[in-house]
């Protein structure tokens, strides 16, 4: 197992992948859920709501891929976090506004998606 994954420098985060990676309801999930916890690291298994094991750790790729989350190895698990500093430098205003964005649309969808109520309830308020 490798100790490091491949993230994008801040200047090669490119606006088009953040967007095609924010392109979908699950990642916009998981990205507002990574927001309402602030610095501290989550792993994979916590959004276990939103698909299987392949599902979240695709979309959970697609992320890293773009930019927009760090994923960092710690044994059998993968701890993530936003990438709040780096996107506020490279995109100021955007995360933010992305963010406000999703939670009032989790909250608004929670009642006819079960997981989508745990989301939004973790991330609203």
């Amino acid at each position: 197992m490798t100790d490091y994954l491949p993230h994008p420098a801040v200047g090669d985060i490119a606006l088009p992948a953040v967007l095609t990676a924010l392109g979908d309801e699950t990642r916009l999930a998981i990205i507002a859920i990574l927001a309402r916890n602030g610095e501290r690291a989550m792993t994979c298994g916590q959004f276990l709501q939103f698909g299987s094991k392949t599902a979240i750790s695709y979309h959970v790729a697609k992320l890293r891929e773009a930019g927009i989350i760090h994923v960092r190895p710690d044994g059998t698990k993968r701890l993530l976090t936003l990438r709040r500093s780096d996107l506020e430098s490279r995109f100021p205003g955007f995360l933010d506004t992305v963010i406000a964005s999703t939670t009032a649309t989790l909250q608004s969808e929670a009642y006819n998606s079960p997981g989508m109520l745990e989301a939004a309830q973790f991330a609203g308020e």
